[in-house]
């Protein structure tokens, strides 16, 4: 009989053996008849020399395929594989990749890469790969390279298929805005300024076919403008250059306002530092730098012309307005509602802030009165952050004092938000940017000596915060050695009335398993555990943990079925041969004891399926024992069966 067998993957070489031997007759007792036992053994040695990798290397062009790698094909004595897929598709395409199926040992390497660009870019490796993970390319190209540092000890199976690509959203310009038609190939954007910015660069830009699609040009950005004319002005807004941020040094600006035939013109303005006249030679009407005070009201030119002159920060909106008619009127940061949107005599306007503003000096409701000379009988009033308020409203903003600008230095501001006992406060801090020596700070109660939920200083992104209790304190304390400057220095703070939960969300059961709970409810800390039925085994995490954030700890694990034998591990004194590298069903392993140990017990172990039980071995692990260990145990074993029947006689007489 000749054979050759595959040894344990710990040793490299192949065992190649023939024997020969002449079968034993049974010899019965007593029989004239024997029979000597020939037994031949012959060993070969072999030599195994390392093969070189096995090579997978395609170009793959169709829009759409599968790829298994290693290939089904590739030799099984191959002990490297290092195979590579370059995938490329039309131009303004990209490739979608998705795992079907990942099956890695220990020193496979997947690596995918974006080859469509000058410089490679990695798009993921094996570190990430999971059964239905999905990858895409930022070009027309991408290159997948397998590594295996041993024969079929691991596999993927991939699906491909071509995408559409588009260029990037443009970025919205500062102070302006953006509008798409497509962003695929063709697709155009257009790129507009608010009123008081001027465009500086292309108004239109298109998105061209490429390998990666890109836009035409640069995008443009808006700037405030020093000075210009401006003529038949209905209404408009001027802003200092580069608004909000600092101007330059010593700068003068000059505008020239232009109202339509018979028209005036009405100004409305902040903290500035103006000088404006009806012309240029004409009286002044308010100067900055002779007064203190700021006139809500604003300025009404005796003419349709008016010259502005600028020499610090400031931004003004300006409205012309017909005879017989009052001015428009206009509040910032708030709005307003009308009887007559044409202002005539007799027009009433009600004002209202925007939410986190408080109304301040001036009247809710005005009116146009006095027909020979149309005014309004209040000044309009101002909408301000202010410092400190207790709020009741299920949904709303918090703002720095002053936002958006800079809060003044010295200031301690509490606010006191408070919603049904039943609800809780969900908090989103989308702005926060204040000084490293400043505090705001979050408190999980109706007052300042409740628990902490965060203390913030400085700097910090986006984030959220969820209340315990349905009230919630904050308080903003500002350094009073510190002052802050610049517009949009300060914090926004939404909140919103939610349902009260303080626990995690229910985890749902999984097929072929159970899960069991720490802690009825699901506060923070519970744990809970899945466990899979016989014949399956988890995949993924058996323990999730509720934690802090009400989330869990990890995704939901999942039970698979069984297919091959645990390792029934290894038999002292003696050496293994195995049918294949894995304990799959239908596998066997060979037990060959050592020179001078005899086996005892089945040296064939065969894996075989046991139905809902799941794979198992046929026999129980066998053992090497030395030639005396045989003799005693079976001088043992004499003993003990006589003992065993001198007991079992005496006990039937008695």
């Amino acid at each position: 009989m000749s054979s050759t067998v595959l040894k344990d993957p710990e040793h490299t070489t192949i065992i190649s053996a023939t024997a020969t031997f002449a079968r034993e007759k049974d010899i019965r007792p007593g029989s004239d008849e024997e029979e000597t036992t020939t037994t031949t053994i012959t060993t070969t040695t072999i030599i195994t020399t390392m093969q070189s990798p096995v090579p997978c290397q395609q170009n793959l062009t169709r829009p759409e395929g599968y790829i298994e790698a290693p290939p089904q094909s590739s030799s099984a004595f191959h002990s490297t594989m290092d195979c590579s897929y370059i995938i490329t598709v039309y131009m303004g395409y990209g490739v979608e990749v998705q795992v079907m199926n990942v099956n890695l040992s220990e020193g496979d390497k997947v690596v995918f890469e974006d080859v469509g660009h000058r410089e490679n870019t990695m798009l993921a490796n094996e570190s990430i790969l999971m059964r239905g993970l999905v990858v895409r390319s930022h070009s027309n190209q991408i290159s997948i390279r397998f590594h295996n540092p041993r024969s079929q000890a691991g596999s993927v199976l991939l699906r491909y298929q071509a995408f559409v690509l588009s260029c990037v959203f443009p970025q919205r310009p500062l102070y302006g805005d953006v509008s798409v038609s497509s962003l695929h190939s063709r697709g155009k954007a257009f790129f507009s300024c608010l009123t008081g910015y001027r465009l500086q660069g292309p108004s239109v830009l298109t998105c061209h076919n490429a390998s990666t699609p890109y836009w035409s040009g640069k995008e443009p950005y808006c700037l405030a403008a020093c000075g210009g004319i401006i003529r038949n002005i209905t209404v408009g807004r001027i802003v200092s250059p580069g608004f909000p941020s600092n101007y330059s040094n010593n700068l003068t600006c000059h505008w020239v306002l232009e109202a339509p035939e018979s028209q005036r013109l009405h100004i409305h303005f902040e903290k500035v530092a103006y000088r404006f006249h009806d012309h240029i030679d004409a009286t002044v009407l308010y100067d900055s730098y002779e007064v203190e005070y700021l006139p809500n009201e604003g300025l009404l030119s005796t003419s349709r012309h008016l010259f502005i002159e600028l020499t610090t920060d400031a931004t003004g909106t300006s409205t012309a307005f017909a005879a017989g008619h009052c001015y428009e009127p206009f509040v910032k940061y708030g709005n307003l509602t009308s009887s007559d949107s044409t202002w005539a005599v007799g027009a009433v306007v009600e004002f209202a802030c925007d939410p986190g503003y408080t109304l301040e000096q001036g009247s809710i409701t005005i009116e146009c009165m006095d027909l020979n000379n149309p005014q309004w009988n209040e000044t309009e009033p101002a909408c301000r952050a202010v410092c400190s308020g207790e709020i009741t409203d299920s949904a709303g903003v918090v703002l720095s004092p002053n936002w958006p600008e800079a809060y003044d230095k010295g200031q301690d501001c509490i606010w006191g938000i408070h919603v049904e006992e039943d609800k809780r406060i969900m908090l989103d801090i989308q702005v926060l940017n204040i000084g490293k020596n400043d505090l705001l700070t979050f408190y999980d109660g109706d007052d300042l000596t409740a628990k902490v939920l965060g203390q913030y200083g400085g700097s910090k992104p986006r984030f959220k915060l969820h209340t315990t209790t349905a009230d919630i304190t904050i308080q903003f304390q500002s350094d009073p050695a510190t002052n802050v400057y610049g517009y949009g220095n300060g914090f926004v703070v939404h909140f919103f009335e939610v349902a009260r939960n303080d626990t995690c969300p229910e985890l749902p059961e999984i097929s072929n398993g159970w899960k069991s709970t720490s802690h009825p409810e699901l506060v923070q800390g519970t744990v809970v555990t899945y466990q899979c039925y016989p014949g399956y085994q988890v995949v993924g995490a058996e323990l999730l943990m509720c934690q802090w954030d009400l989330t869990w700890s990890g995704d939901l694990p999942s039970c698979e079925r069984v297919v091959s034998c645990a390792d029934p591990g290894k038999v002292e004194h003696s050496r293994r041969v195995l049918s294949g590298p894995h304990f799959i069903v239908g596998s066997s392993i060979q037990y060959i004891c050592d020179k001078g140990f005899t086996l005892s017990g089945n040296s064939l172990l065969t894996c075989f399926n046991r139905g809902s039980s799941g794979p198992m071995w046929n026999q129980k692990l066998p053992r090497c024992l030395r030639m005396y260990q045989i003799f005693v145990m079976s001088m043992f074993s004499a003993v003990w069966t006589s003992c065993h029947s001198f007991v079992s006689v005496k006990a039937g007489e008695l």
